[in-house]
C-alpha cells in the first residue's frame, strides 16, 4: 500500500490525534509510508500512539489548537524535526449536548473556540508550509454541517462554520497550488460518541433517525475512507457514500427536522431527559479543563 501511495515520504500533521479518528488516521497514514506529526492535548495518549508506530514515523507535540502563539511555535518544531508538511488534517474537536437554553454558555463558547477558531489557527500556522509544498489541507466537518440536529447547537454551528471556512480558504489558495478538502462523516465509533450514548436525550435523538443515519461506523473504516480522499486531494471527502446524497438535499432538511423534532422534544421534556451534558468524553474534558456539578472549570 505504501509503495503506491502519494503520501509515501510525506509529512502529515494531524490535530486531535490523541484518540478517536485522529489516532486512526495517523495509523492509516503511517501504513502508507507517511511521517505523522501528532498534535493534541493528552500527552499520555499521544506518547502511547507515537510509541506504537514504527520508529521514525511519528512525533508528538502537546498543544491547544486555539492558542495561536503555541501553534506557531509547534509549526516551527514540526518543520525543523520533520520538514514542511505536505498535508494538514484539522481534526481536533469537542462536543456537548442539550437544549441551548439550558447549556452552559462558557462550554458552548469553548466548543466553537476549539472547533472553529482552533481550525483557523491551525490553517494559519501551517499554511506557509503548504504553500511551499503545494500541499493539501483537510478540514474534518460532519453530517452536522449539512442538517440541524436538536440538542447539538454548538456542534452543528461549529461544523457548518468550518465547512464554510474551508470553502473560502480553497478559493483563496487554489491558484497557488494548495488543495483544500472538507470531510463529511456520520457517527463514528469513537470515545466521544460512546460518551454521548450515555445521555438519554442523545440516545433518543439517534433512535429517532432513519437508517442509515442512526448507524455507528467503525472508526478505522472511517479513517481509511478519509485518508483515501487525502490521497486524491478531494474537495469533498465522504466517509459514507449516502452522506453525498444528504449534501444534495440539505436545503430541504431544516423544515423537515423542525417538524419531526416536535414530538421528540415534547417527549424528552415530559420525561425530564432534555438536560444539558458536560463535555463529551475524555478529549472534551481535556479541552475544557474539567467539569463539576454542571459548571465549567476554566
Amino acid at each position: 500500500m505504501s509503495l503506491a501511495s502519494p503520501l509515501r515520504g510525506r509529512t502529515v500533521v494531524v490535530t486531535g490525534a490523541a484518540r478517536g479518528l485522529g489516532a486512526e488516521m495517523a495509523r492509516a497514514l503511517v501504513r502508507r509510508g507517511a511521517r505523522v506529526a501528532l498534535l493534541g492535548l493528552e500527552e499520555t495518549e499521544l506518547a502511547s500512539l507515537a510509541a506504537e508506530l514504527p520508529d521514525g514515523t511519528a512525533r508528538y507535540w502537546t498543544v491547544d489548537v486555539s492558542d495561536a502563539a503555541a501553534m506557531q511555535a509547534t509549526s516551527a518544531h514540526v518543520r525543523s524535526g520533520f520538514g514542511s508538511p505536505s498535508v494538514v488534517i484539522a481534526n481536533a474537536g469537542i462536543a456537548m449536548a442539550g437544549p441551548f437554553l439550558e447549556s452552559d454558555l462558557r462550554l458552548w463558547r469553548r466548543v466553537l473556540e476549539i472547533n472553529v477558531v482552533g481550525h483557523a489557527v491551525t490553517a494559519r500556522a501551517f499554511l506557509p508550509d503548504l504553500l511551499r509544498t503545494r500541499g493539501y489541507y483537510l478540514q474534518v466537518s460532519s453530517l452536522a454541517a449539512l442538517g440541524p440536529a436538536p440538542l447539538l447547537s454548538a456542534y452543528c454551528a461549529s461544523k457548518a462554520g468550518v465547512e464554510s471556512f474551508a470553502q473560502v480558504l480553497r478559493a483563496e489558495v487554489a491558484h497557488r497550488g494548495v488543495g483544500v478538502g472538507v470531510a463529511y462523516l456520520s457517527w463514528a465509533n469513537t470515545e466521544m460518541i460512546r460518551a454521548g450514548d450515555t445521555a438519554a436525550a442523545l440516545r433518543s435523538l439517534r433512535g429517532a433517525l432513519p437508517h442509515p443515519a442512526s448507524r455507528t461506523y467503525p472508526a478505522p473504516e472511517v479513517a481509511e475512507r478519509l485518508v483515501r480522499g487525502i490521497e486524491r486531494r478531494s474537495a469533498a471527502v465522504y466517509a459514507q457514500q449516502w452522506v453525498r446524497a444528504v449534501r444534495v438535499v440539505s436545503p430541504l432538511l431544516p423544515p423537515l427536522v423542525a417538524f419531526r423534532s416536535r414530538r421528540l422534544m415534547r417527549a424528552l421534556e415530559r420525561a425530564r431527559e432534555a438536560s444539558a451534558t458536560g463535555p463529551l468524553g475524555a478529549g472534551g474534558e481535556a479541552a475544557t479543563g474539567g467539569w463539576d456539578d454542571g459548571r465549567a472549570l476554566w
